[in-house]
């Protein structure tokens, strides 16, 4: 679509910790291209991670990117079964709820369910 988000690219400080994370908590698939980029799609936007010293936080002004779950509190538990930590406990929103989590290079991403 034209000027729509498009794709998203994050940072990795652990490019191999990263792409584990993801694989056992959400069942994500990556397709290399060298040693310092991997991307993933079918993920409701298509995206990848990059190699680098720097992560995201919305503590340092990055942006929130929010996966959905029709099971919160499963989601959760897989997030922190693959080795995310969660940084904010399930809350209440106008509309559902959330959690937030770090992933092994230092991302911070949420999670919310409309249940």
């Amino acid at each position: 679509m034209h000027e729509k988000i498009n794709y998203v690219e994050f940072s990795a400080v652990d490019l191999s910790a990263t792409k584990a994370f993801f694989t056992q908590a959400f069942g994500w698939e990556f397709v290399d291209y060298g040693e310092d980029y991997s991307a993933f799609s079918n993920q409701g936007l298509d995206g990848g991670f990059f190699q680098s010293t720097l992560s995201s936080t919305t503590a340092n002004g990055g942006a929130l990117v929010v996966l959905y779950s029709q099971d919160l509190e499963t989601s959760l538990q897989n997030v922190e079964k693959a080795g995310g930590v969660i940084v904010r406990p399930i809350f209440s929103f106008p509309g559902g709820r959330r959690f937030h989590f770090i992933e092994p290079s230092g991302n911070e991403l949420a999670i919310w369910s409309d249940k």
